[in-house]
């Protein structure tokens, strides 16, 4: 093999083998451009180089007399190449957005805060009233501000969490106002004094709560022995029928048999008894009562004794005077 060089590398080929070279190009003169720079000539004038045509341009291309520039479409400016089109952040750059500014390819998008929402015009961020989409936010009442809401509740209640409403416990917080003589009664949304000594003639205190008529009185006759007085609160629209209050005997005789009623304070009917055993009763709220509202009910146990009738004395009764106390939410 023979080695030929060639241009930018070399050859190998027989020895029998010949190389002819390839007659030199002719040497064309230089053609001279009579015209400026952005013209070319046609006949004896020149005319502009429309450059456009060749794309210099990444996005739009202007031509002028002898020249081009290059242009951007919105959200792009000129590069230093001045041809290439680069993003611009609009967001460092002032954009008319109310709360947040996102950058993207060639714009920019507004996002608001929780609580709001995005305006018409894509920029203003305005408050929800998050009050007005459900009722039951609130267990009382729901109040709108600037991108959220609060709960608030009545007076003598205190909101437990952010949505619910408990009853203030004037009584144990000291913020009642009873005298030394008188029992403070907590109640739905408020509180009640009541007199230390309730017992009214011919009944007399025995202790705190509890009231005894004399047998040598001749009215105590036909009264129950003794009173016990008791307090409670329920909720408005309380569903029904609903047990409320438990009777229950402290003391009975061997051989008694004893039953409960309710002696007075039901003219509506809104209570029944509804006994459970020999010794006890279930006081039960036969229909939906709307507070504020206060109920005063004598309930008795009557007791029937065989064992004793030959003394004369075979029936005896005892009350418990129970204050209910509605409130006026029904919570």
């Amino acid at each position: 093999m023979k080695c030929f060089n060639h241009y930018g590398g070399y050859l190998c080929l027989p020895r029998s083998a010949s190389v002819i070279p390839a007659p030199e190009p002719p040497i064309t003169p230089a053609v001279t451009n009579p015209c400026p720079p952005g013209y070319e000539p046609q006949g004896d004038s020149c005319v502009d180089i429309d450059e456009c045509r060749y794309r210099y341009c990444q996005h739009r291309c202007v031509n002028v007399p002898g020249s081009f520039s290059c242009q951007c479409e919105p959200g792009f400016q000129l590069a230093g190449n001045n041809r290439s089109c680069i993003d611009v952040n609009e967001c460092d750059m002032g954009a008319p957005c109310s709360q947040r500014c996102y950058n993207t390819y060639g714009t920019f998008l507004c996002r608001c805060d929780q609580g709001y929402e995005l305006g018409p015009d894509g920029f203003a961020c305005n408050d929800i009233d998050e009050c007005s989409y459900s009722s039951y936010l609130c267990q009382y009442q729901c109040v709108n501000e600037p991108g959220k809401f609060s709960c608030v509740c009545p007076e003598g209640y205190q909101l437990q969490g952010t949505r619910l409403c408990q009853d203030i416990n004037e009584c144990e917080t000291g913020e009642h106002q009873c005298t030394d003589t008188q029992t403070c009664v907590n109640i739905h949304g408020r509180y009640q004094c009541v007199d230390a000594n309730r017992c009214q003639d011919p009944y007399v205190q025995v202790s705190d709560n509890r009231c005894v008529c004399p047998v040598n009185k001749p009215v105590c006759r036909d009264l129950p022995f003794s009173i016990v007085h008791r307090y409670m609160s329920i909720t408005s629209e309380r569903s029904v029928p609903s047990d409320i209050f438990q009777i229950q005997a402290t003391s009975v005789s061997p051989g008694a048999y004893n039953t409960f009623r309710i002696r007075s304070g039901d003219e509506n009917g809104d209570f029944y008894i509804r006994q459970i055993n020999n010794i006890s009763a279930m006081l039960v709220l036969a229909r939906a009562v709307s507070g504020p509202r206060e109920y005063t009910l004598d309930l008795e146990m009557v007791s029937v004794n065989p064992l004793l009738s030959y003394q004369g004395s075979y029936q005896t009764s005892s009350a418990l005077r129970l204050s209910i106390y509605v409130g006026p939410y029904t919570f």
